[in-house]
């Protein structure tokens, strides 16, 4: 199985790589398009904010790319608020392939960005949160958030709640870092590895 992570260039890409050797895959770091189509899976990291990140994947020519995948698509962090139809952040449009909406988080409060580690509600039965519970804790550094609808598979909660996971169709998305989220995260990027269409 053939997986690449698409080389957005930024910061946590090496972390990811790294998460997903732990679990025995070698993956590819790429911005060609004909690699990026040719893979079993995709994953989008994404570390800064939604304009830049979207520049930077127009820059490489890569947005009709991301948007004519057929194979299953994870984005992480940012990567995964890219995968939504527009973002506040920069009031930018993004690849639309979920048609939801990123907000500034409604925190009440609590101190921004949401930095450290919280736990999940609301799981859904997708094959991507397999084994997953509520008293399971993930890790988190935001101050955007999904806002929660129908294309959520797992909400979290600060101040009010939001999507901690998006999906629709081959692609899916996680708010919080897995490969800084422990055995936890490692459970997550696993079921993507073995998520079916």
């Amino acid at each position: 199985m053939q997986l690449v992570i698409v080389d957005t260039g930024c910061a946590n890409i090496s972390s990811v790589y790294f998460a997903f050797k732990r679990l025995g895959v070698d993956a590819g770091i790429s911005r060609d398009a004909k690699v990026i189509k040719a893979a079993d899976k995709v994953l989008l990291p994404g570390v800064g904010t939604a304009h830049n990140a979207m520049a930077k994947l127009q820059q490489a020519e890569l947005t009709d790319t991301l948007q004519s995948l057929q194979q299953p698509l994870l984005g992480i962090c940012l990567g995964m608020q890219l995968l939504t139809r527009h973002s506040m952040e920069g009031d930018v449009a993004c690849l639309n392939l979920i048609p939801a909406e990123v907000l500034p988080m409604q925190s009440a409060g609590l101190r921004l960005p949401h930095m450290g580690w919280n736990t999940l509600h609301s799981i859904s039965d997708h094959p991507l949160m397999r084994g997953f519970s509520v008293t399971d804790y993930v890790y988190f550094v935001h101050s955007f958030a999904v806002a929660p609808d129908l294309h959520a598979l797992a909400l979290c909660h600060y101040g009010s709640d939001f999507a901690a996971v998006i999906g629709k169709d081959n692609v899916v998305g996680a708010q919080f870092h897995p490969e800084r989220s422990g055995n936890t995260g490692g459970r997550l990027l696993q079921n993507f590895l073995e998520w079916q269409l």
